[in-house]
């Protein structure tokens, strides 16, 4: 009995292993509350799906046809408890969901300042085909398919894309959120303690879709001030010619850095003056870029 006992709670302890780096072992006040929105939902539905089973499982014993106790009635066709039960509680878990959901909603609002001591870490994120443009405008470096912040300090990150539509997600951290062609999105995260941690694309946007993925590398503060300088000693200049060769599709890209950006690129691309590629590249990838078109 004992050797089963064990392999059983082996079994639960492999399972739950298999979480870890997801949603739920959260490293942030937002990827905590999105955890916590997402076991609220659980409860509330688990709360009309096991008594469900229950109900069915005895209502199959009680009628049994050796049950000679159980009453049959052919000709029964309403009873007004039996629909107050039965419309009650598809209604209160409808109230109880909204409520979760208006709650989190303004809570969890990407746009919604993480009240913190620090000030934000500023992080402008460019999605191109297939990777990840990370630049920091205060600091005056960037980095491709690498992020690293400082620990315990909330993150601003403001959001486009060069090319077609993409979806930004650190699952450990939460929140995830649009990348769109000729628009900003934001967004606010904060990685409680220093770490590494999977960042993806959740929108397919074609052939190297597979590739657009990094690591938000959260560090101590020093760390963090050391990673900066030793970027802006070491990396090239990412200016306008740069961005183009950068922006060209390309798949399986290593992480690297550039010491130095031009201040106004961000914007460029935002306004689309900056074209990552052309109308028939973006063909291939089975979209259309928004204003190539006409250029």
């Amino acid at each position: 009995m004992r050797p089963r006992i064990l392999s059983i709670v082996s079994l639960i302890a492999l399972l739950l292993a298999g979480c870890s780096g997801g949603v739920f072992d959260a490293r942030g006040r937002i990827g905590a509350a999105n955890a916590q929105i997402l076991l609220n939902a659980l409860e509330i539905m688990l709360a009309v799906v096991v008594p469900t089973i229950v109900a069915a499982l005895a209502f199959g014993w009680w009628f049994r046809a050796s049950n000679t106790r159980a009453r049959y009635r052919p000709d029964w066709v309403y009873s007004g408890r039996i629909e107050l039960v039965v419309w009650s509680i598809p209604l209160l878990v409808i109230l109880f969901l909204s409520g979760v959901i208006w709650i989190g909603s303004h809570t969890l609002d990407p746009y919604r300042p993480i009240s913190s001591s620090s000030k934000p870490i500023e992080v402008q994120v460019v999605s191109l085909d297939w990777k990840w443009l990370f630049i920091y405008p205060d600091e005056g470096i960037a980095s491709v398919n690498a992020l690293v912040v400082p620990a315990g300090v909330p993150v601003h990150f403001s959001l486009t894309s060069a090319s077609v539509m993409n979806a930004f997600f650190v699952p450990q951290l939460g929140s995830m959120i649009a990348c769109m062609n000729g628009m900003i999105t934001q967004l606010y995260l904060e990685a409680d303690r220093a770490g590494e941690y999977y960042g993806e694309s959740t929108q397919f946007s074609g052939d190297g879709f597979s590739d657009m993925h990094f690591v938000l590398r959260a560090v101590p503060r020093q760390a963090f001030a050391q990673w900066m300088a030793g970027v802006r000693e070491a990396g090239p200049t990412l200016d306008r010619a740069a961005y183009l060769a950068l922006a060209k599709e390309s798949q399986n890209v290593q992480p690297f850095t550039y010491g130095t950006v031009d201040p106004g690129l961000f914007d460029a691309v935002v306004r689309n003056t900056l074209a990552p590629a052309s109308a028939a590249q973006a063909g291939r990838s089975g979209f259309a870029v928004h204003h190539l078109a006409e250029r």
